[in-house]
């Protein structure tokens, strides 16, 4: 990063968070008070929207973007990335607005991505921790990021984490406007481009806690989508033969 201090934005998507949006907010701005917060919601019914409107008109670090309907986390990212760029920020953090992902961490990312483009924070490399998850769930991400990994050749131990930082030069590279995957597929296809184009992708550890609110998203579809975006994109780079050096190269 420059030696100015960054601009740095975190986009947190919420349907239905009105429990637990006021909490992660101020949580954020503690632990990174230079820090700005947009909060991208899909017309909740319950009320998150105007909650989070609540907050933006008390504080000017605090900002909302409201969408008409769900249309699913990738899109919801998707329309932070651009507000962010638009509106002239450095660094552009992903966060679960459920808790999952603790504000407290965060510094531990940003000083990576003084080293790095993208910084993952990693459930599945040493010192990383799941709190409260079945033992289905934990076999489900440790069997998907395995499949990721040997599929798409990419060198990372948790591809589809959801807690993650972007240099903005990485969002203003890759051609935002073709991802349409969704869930944690969509982790995977960002973190799989950003490697492809010759970025530097680095990995810290995080201790990931289950929701105590509200609903997980995690469903079938999601799954089923990643199974067989990362199935065809595999097969596709083996027989087109493409490779991260050659790409880099070019």
């Amino acid at each position: 990063m420059s030696a100015s201090q960054p601009r740095v934005l975190v986009i947190i998507p919420t349907y239905d968070e009105r429990e637990n949006i006021e909490q992660i907010v101020g949580r954020t701005l503690e632990a990174v008070p230079e820090a700005h917060v947009l909060v991208v919601d899909d017309a909740s019914p319950d009320g998150t929207g105007k909650m989070a409107d609540k907050l933006a008109a008390a504080d000017e670090r605090i900002h909302v973007l409201h969408r008409s309907a769900k249309a699913g986390l990738g899109a919801a990212y998707i329309a932070g990335f651009s507000w962010g760029l638009a509106n002239g920020f450095d660094v552009l953090v992903e966060m679960d607005a459920d808790g999952s992902h603790a504000p407290e961490e965060l510094p531990r990312l940003l000083t990576a991505l003084r080293d790095a483009d993208l910084v993952l924070g990693s459930r599945w490399v040493e010192g990383g921790q799941v709190r409260n998850w079945p033992r289905s769930r934990l076999l489900l991400s440790r069997t998907a990021n395995t499949y990721a990994r040997t599929s798409l050749r990419l060198p990372l131990r948790d591809s589809t984490a959801g807690y993650r930082a972007y240099r903005r030069r990485v969002l203003d590279a890759l051609p935002l406007d073709e991802v349409s995957s969704q869930g944690y597929c969509f982790q995977i296809e960002l973190a799989w481009r950003t490697w492809l184009a010759g970025f530097e992708v680095a990995e810290v550890p995080i201790t990931f806690t289950e929701r105590e609110q509200g609903h997980s998203k995690m469903s079938r579809q999601i799954v089923v989508e990643a199974l067989h975006r990362v199935t065809y994109w595999g097969l596709r780079s083996r027989l087109r033969g493409v490779r991260r050096q050659d790409l880099i190269a070019r």
